[in-house]
C-alpha cells in the first residue's frame, strides 16, 4: 500500500504514473489524509504529509526509500533503478528528498482534487 499526500500534485500526478507504468497492478493507494491511513497501526507511523509512506510485507517504508520501493513495484527497467538507488546512502538519498518535498507545493501547485483513475485502476485508490 502507497500512502501519499493528496493535496500535493506532484504526488497525484506520482500515482498516475505508478498506475499507467506498473506491469502488474501489485500497488493500491490512499491519500495520507483519508481514513485508509488513519486506520493504520504500524510502529513507526509518520503523523506528518511531509513523507511518501510505503506499507509492504516487509514493514513501513518513508521517504527515498519508500520511492525505491515503488520502482521496483512497477517493474521493467523502473526495478533496476529502484536496486541501482540503493546504492546511493540513505543520509544522501533522505536529504533529496526532503528537499523536493519541503518545496513540492510551491514547484507543482496543490492538487485542488484528487484525480481518481477511471476503469479497473479507481479500485486501487482507496480513501
Amino acid at each position: 500500500m502507497l500512502y501519499f499526500d493528496g493535496e500535493c500534485a506532484l504526488c497525484s500526478r506520482s500515482v498516475q504514473w505508478c498506475l499507467k507504468h506498473e506491469r502488474r497492478p501489485l500497488l493500491r493507494f490512499a491519500p495520507l489524509q483519508g481514513a485508509t491511513y488513519a486506520a493504520v497501526d504500524v510502529p513507526g507511523k509518520p503523523a506528518g504529509m511531509q513523507t511518501l509512506v510505503l506499507v509492504d510485507a516487509a514493514g513501513l517504508h518513508v521517504k527515498s526509500e519508500a520511492v525505491l520501493r515503488m520502482l521496483r513495484y512497477i517493474g521493467g527497467p523502473w526495478a533496476a533503478a529502484g536496486w541501482i538507488g540503493r546504492l546511493i546512502p540513505r543520509l544522501l538519498r533522505d536529504a533529496a528528498y526532503q528537499f523536493i518535498a519541503a518545496r513540492r507545493y510551491r514547484w507543482f501547485g496543490r492538487a485542488a482534487v484528487c484525480a481518481a483513475p477511471g476503469g479497473a485502476a479507481s479500485a486501487r485508490l482507496l480513501p
